[in-house]
């Protein structure tokens, strides 16, 4: 990188950097909101750091320590790989800033590489939690030479590089090709949305390594698996043999590879990097519009409509908000198609037990999936700039967020009621059952989406530049996202456990309560917050 690239990198650090916000600014709310939202960071740091330990003292007691490594190389590729991925739309093309950045004497080449560099450093520190807690764990266990641990941090830093430009580059293609088409963003989602469950799909594929329940047995297939996809994915197997036999070309192999391959895709994806973006930002008007009457709505159902226009309208909200559903929906027909039985056989590893006493998780398996992201975490920050005019509208605050919690329900409840539907049938599950675990599927889409509202409202970011920045990073879908999702795979194992001493009818009803409990106290909070201002 020259000066002029490096003068550009740190200008996007410092103009989206929270420190600074945080030390220059005077509001106290947003101070406020910048502490909690480092918090809340600071707790998944150290969620990452004990998975890494764990993993590493599983490894470590059963004598497979020197898998841990590949592990290590794997996890964070993976993460890196699927991160980048969904950040690519946002932060390579048609972002915000766009006009402005390439208005300055910089090359595409430059600008594309210097939006990829600035991503890789805001995902650092997540990459470099897991891999120095490995790096803790390893040397417990494997007592290695000293001067492994300053190659491990080193080699550390250049882990992520190549799965994040593999990532970077699909995404180019799927912007690419998306880019010839009337309907860039439908055409771009599409793609991505493909990509995404192909990468789901592998997960059974994997799994078929896995065939007993034994702790033993599963990590020595596990460090056989690490083994076999190190020769595979090349890098992993250079990080592994740099660190566990000192192997100095591994190591450059791996740095020169990271540097080959970044120049190599910012080579070609400057080439057409201007094109591109064009084409995403540009919209088709068609040839053959007629005027007609406008369809006259209520103040909610304009603003739903409003929310679907601005869901559609970007590729990185669609697939983030969108996936959910589509995955809760896929699940649903699948275990229809496939047989339940078949499928928790795949998930148990083929253990022998009686499969109806998982019928009391269907609705948590299914509400997994489906409160993934609510769509009310993120739509009132995604307002940005423009809150203003929602402000200025001669409409309440609540009929707003209402409207907002409405677009929600409608996202959210179809996808729940048909894979609910699915999965009781596949299973066999009593009608009377069936109804109520409808009834408790909705229950916790009330809550998901009020939940979320007061995330969203409580958190709301409006000065963002890039709309990642609230959609996958945000401190209100961090918030919302984090209990939830930790408390959802909790419930599963508890209501199973519970499903085996109680009378399901009545476990599903004492559950349909306390979701409806915590969806009204969300909701009255909502309300609350509308009438304060806060």
């Amino acid at each position: 990188m020259n000066k002029n690239s490096i003068l550009l990198l740190k200008t996007l650090l410092l103009s989206t950097s929270q420190r600074n916000i945080f030390k220059y600014s005077t509001d106290k709310k947003k101070k406020k909101r910048i502490v909690w939202g480092y918090i809340g960071t600071t707790i998944l740091y150290a969620m990452l750091v004990a998975f890494g330990i764990l993993i590493c003292v599983g490894y470590g007691t059963y004598g497979f320590i020197e898998a841990a490594p590949v592990m290590c190389a794997l996890v964070i590729s993976l993460l890196a790989f699927l991160f980048t991925f969904f950040k690519t739309n946002g932060y390579l093309f048609n972002f915000k800033e766009y006009d402005m950045l390439m208005s300055l004497p910089f090359s595409s080449s430059t600008v594309a590489a210097c939006k990829f560099l600035y991503m890789y450093l805001k995902s650092l520190p997540w990459y470099l939690s897991i891999s120095l807690s490995m790096m803790i764990g390893y040397g417990i266990y494997a007592h290695p030479n000293f001067l492994i641990y300053p190659l491990w941090i080193i080699l550390a830093f250049f882990l992520p590089v190549i799965p994040m430009l593999i990532a970077a580059f699909l995404g180019f293609l799927v912007a690419r090709i998306s880019a010839g088409f009337r309907k860039t963003n439908i055409i771009q989602t599409v793609l991505t949305m493909l990509i995404v469950i192909l990468g789901f799909s592998l997960r059974f594929i994997i799994e078929g390594v896995f065939k007993n329940n034994k702790v033993e047995e599963t990590l020595k297939k596990a460090s056989d698996f690490t083994e076999n996809a190190s020769g595979i994915y090349f890098p992993a197997r250079w990080f592994s043999d740099s660190v566990t036999k000192g192997n100095v070309l591994s190591a450059l192999l791996l740095v020169a590879t990271s540097a080959l391959i970044f120049a190599l895709v910012f080579f070609i994806v400057g080439r057409s990097y201007r094109n591109i973006n064009s084409a995403l930002k540009s919209h088709a008007a068609s040839k053959n519009y007629k005027m007609s009457g406008q369809k006259q709505r209520s103040v909610r159902q304009a603003i739903v409509f409003k929310e679907f226009k601005r869901m559609t309208g970007s590729t990185t909200y669609m697939t983030n908000a969108g996936v959910g559903p589509i995955l809760a929906v896929l699940i649903g027909i699948v275990t229809l198609v496939a047989g339940f039985g078949r499928i928790v056989g795949l998930v148990v590893h083929d253990v022998n037990f009686d499969i109806g006493m998982l019928q009391p998780a269907i609705p948590f398996v299914i509400y997994f999936f489906i409160g993934m992201l609510a769509t009310t975490a993120c739509s009132p920050s995604l307002e940005g700039k423009n809150y203003w005019i929602l402000q200025s509208l001669p409409v309440e605050k609540k009929t707003i967020y209402q409207g907002k919690m409405l677009f929600n329900m409608y996202l959210t409840v179809p996808a729940m009621a048909l894979s609910t539907l699915c999965m009781c049938i596949s299973a066999k599950v009593p009608v009377t059952d069936m109804v109520l675990y409808l009834v408790l599927g909705f229950a916790l889409c009330c809550f998901s989406t009020a939940w979320g509202c007061v995330c969203g409202i409580k958190h709301m970011r409006l000065d963002w530049e890039n709309e990642v920045e609230v959609i996958k990073q945000g401190s209100a879908v961090t918030i919302y996202l984090l209990p939830n999702m930790l408390v959802v795979m909790g419930l599963v194992v508890l209501v199973v456990f519970l499903g085996t001493r109680l009378d399901h009818k009545l476990l599903a009803l004492i559950f349909i309560l306390i979701a409806g409990l915590l969806a009204g106290l969300s909701y009255r909070w909502v309300m609350s917050m509308c009438r304060t201002g806060d």
